[in-house]
C-alpha cells in the first residue's frame, strides 16, 4: 500500500521557503537545518532561554515597611482575663487633624463597645524618623488612654510607610476588623469622595470590611454607619 505521509527526496526539494523551527531545534540547535548535537550545558542553557521568553513578567511589589509604637500599659487592661478580650478588631485611621479625632471619638462614642480592640494606624513618609515616631507615639499614647477611659477598650497602634488610603486598606486586609473607621479631609464628606481623597481609595479598595466615613465635626453627629 502507498503511504500517503510519505514524500520522495524530488518531492521535498521542490517546497519553497525556509524550513519551520521546532522544539526539538531550540534544545539541539540547528546546523543546515540538520539537528547539531550540544553537550549538556548548551542544552540546559537552550531549555532556560526558552522558559524565561514564556515567563509573565511581574510588577515590581512594593515594600510594606511599618513599625509597632510602644504604648504605656494601663494596668486594668493587664489584669483582665483572656475571655474579656475577645470582643471585635477595629481598625481606626489617625493623624494630627481634627477631622481624624472627631472619627475617632465618634468610634469610641458610637462604633465600639466592651471587649473590643481598636488598631490606631498613621500613615507617616518614614517609620525610621525618630521625630515622626516621636510625634505618632504621643498622639496614639494619648488617644489609648481616652478610648480606656471612655469606651474601656484596648489599643494596639502602629505607624505604616505609604501612601494614606493603600496603608489603611493593607492593614485591613491583615487585621480582617469588624470595621475601617476614618475621618474626612476637611473638604466635605460629598466633595472628598467625588474629587478623590483618602476615603473615596478605601471605598473602592478595602474588600477585608466595611468602611466607615465619619464626616467632619462641621457636619454634627451623622454619619454613613
Amino acid at each position: 500500500m502507498r503511504n500517503v505521509h510519505s514524500c520522495n527526496s524530488s518531492n521535498a526539494d521542490r517546497l519553497s521557503g525556509p524550513k519551520p523551527q521546532n522544539i526539538h531545534g531550540l534544545f539541539c540547535g540547528l546546523d543546515g537545518g540538520r539537528p547539531k548535537k550540544l553537550d549538556p550545558k548548551e542544552k540546559e542553557e537552550q531549555r532556560n532561554e526558552f522558559v524565561m521568553s514564556l515567563e509573565v513578567v511581574k510588577e515590581d511589589e512594593e515594600v510594606y515597611s511599618w513599625r509597632e509604637v510602644k504604648l504605656a500599659s494601663i494596668p486594668e487592661l493587664e489584669r483582665e482575663t483572656v475571655e474579656r478580650r475577645r470582643g471585635r478588631d477595629i481598625v481606626i485611621a489617625v493623624d494630627h487633624g481634627p477631622n481624624s479625632k472627631h472619627a475617632f471619638d465618634w468610634a469610641l462614642i458610637h462604633f465600639c463597645r466592651l471587649a473590643d480592640t481598636i488598631h490606631l494606624i498613621h500613615a507617616v513618609s518614614s517609620v525610621n524618623n525618630e521625630i515622626v515616631y516621636d510625634a505618632s507615639q504621643l498622639l496614639m499614647q494619648k488617644l489609648a488612654i481616652e478610648a480606656f477611659e471612655v469606651a474601656m477598650v484596648r489599643t494596639i497602634a502602629r505607624i505604616v510607610e505609604g501612601d494614606p488610603g493603600k496603608v489603611i486598606c493593607k492593614e485591613a486586609e491583615r487585621v480582617k476588623p469588624a470595621a475601617v473607621i476614618l475621618g474626612t479631609r476637611g473638604r466635605g464628606f460629598i466633595q472628598s469622595v467625588l474629587q478623590g481623597s483618602v476615603s473615596e481609595y478605601c471605598m473602592h479598595n478595602c474588600k477585608s470590611a466595611p468602611v466607615v466615613i465619619v464626616p467632619g465635626k462641621e457636619a454634627g453627629d451623622e454619619s454613613l454607619i
